[in-house]
């Protein structure tokens, strides 16, 4: 049966003043809901952009006193809208960070919460170097969060280069797809686009892509370019490179008819693989 609802994701160009991020966050939820949007959903590092190591350790909080967290929680009930948090920073115990993701109901409860698995530990040309791994303790599980209209399969930025989560979600139940995002804007221009369509052709789920944008702490670059995906891969909404939102109306029936269209998720196959190649006798 078809189920219909306005999903929204937020675009912001955050610093490293983690109270003016939350009011730009909160400033955009509150025009999404305003035009419509029952789920909205936040970037990656929305109440932070950080540079180093012990800046990032300095301005992480624990969850249960992240201010950002508890700011968020007050804003889902002030909207009453369903809020996917981004991620924010979460102090773990001894000295590493948690980059973690939360999905908030209209009463402010935590439905769900997910830490990135994937480091982004990469030298990019032009001399561009992130070490995630030597701040942040990668995740171990794979979340999908029960909503009303279905399950949302949680992922955060470089996750997108990793197909085999996306699939796991899929299987597992995930009729939508949230990959908030602070790519850069070197490997955005490239891959950003196409990989989000990817995501959604090869589950035949929607995909909401929440993102940074424009220049940050320590002149960082971001794409961009918050994206709503059909499960075809068609882009229904793009957020171009300034600081917004965009919304659109989601079908849930659509994500059936993608599947019914191109069963591949029926048609995964066990193999192994060989040593060398041995021609068929």
């Amino acid at each position: 049966m078809s189920q219909r609802f306005k999903a929204a994701c937020i675009q912001v160009n955050a610093l490293n003043d983690m109270q003016a991020n939350i009011q730009a966050a909160g400033d955009l939820v509150r025009r999404a809901r305003d035009a419509g949007a029952d789920l909205v959903l936040m970037p990656e590092n929305v109440a932070m952009m950080e540079w180093g190591r012990a800046n990032i350790l300095a301005k992480s909080q624990p969850e249960s006193e992240h201010a950002a967290l508890a700011a968020f929680r007050e804003l889902a009930r002030e909207t009453g809208a369903w809020l996917h948090c981004g991620t924010l920073a979460i102090r773990l115990p001894g000295d590493m960070v948690a980059n973690r993701s939360y999905v908030l109901d209209p009463t402010g409860e935590i439905a769900a919460w997910y830490d990135k698995i994937h480091m982004f530990d990469v030298c990019l040309p032009g001399g561009e170097t992130y070490r995630e791994s030597a701040t942040f303790q990668p995740g171990d599980r794979a979340v999908v969060a029960r909503t009303p209209w279905g399950g949302l399969g949680l992922t955060i930025c470089y996750d997108l280069r990793f197909p085999y989560l996306f699939r796991s979600l899929a299987h597992a139940g995930a009729d939508f797809l949230a990959t908030p995002a602070a790519f850069t804007r070197t490997t955005g221009m490239a891959h950003w686009h196409v990989l989000q369509r990817a995501r959604a052709i090869e589950t035949g789920c929607y995909v909401f892509a929440p993102a940074q944008c424009g220049t940050h702490i320590n002149d960082r670059q971001t794409y961009g370019h918050a994206l709503i995906v059909a499960p075809w891969g068609e882009v229904l909404a793009d957020a171009g490179e300034e600081p917004g939102f965009v919304i659109a109306e989601i079908d849930t029936a659509r994500v059936a008819e993608a599947r019914q269209m191109v069963p591949a998720l029926t048609h995964d196959r066990s193999y192994h693989l060989a040593e060398e190649a041995v021609p068929a006798e």
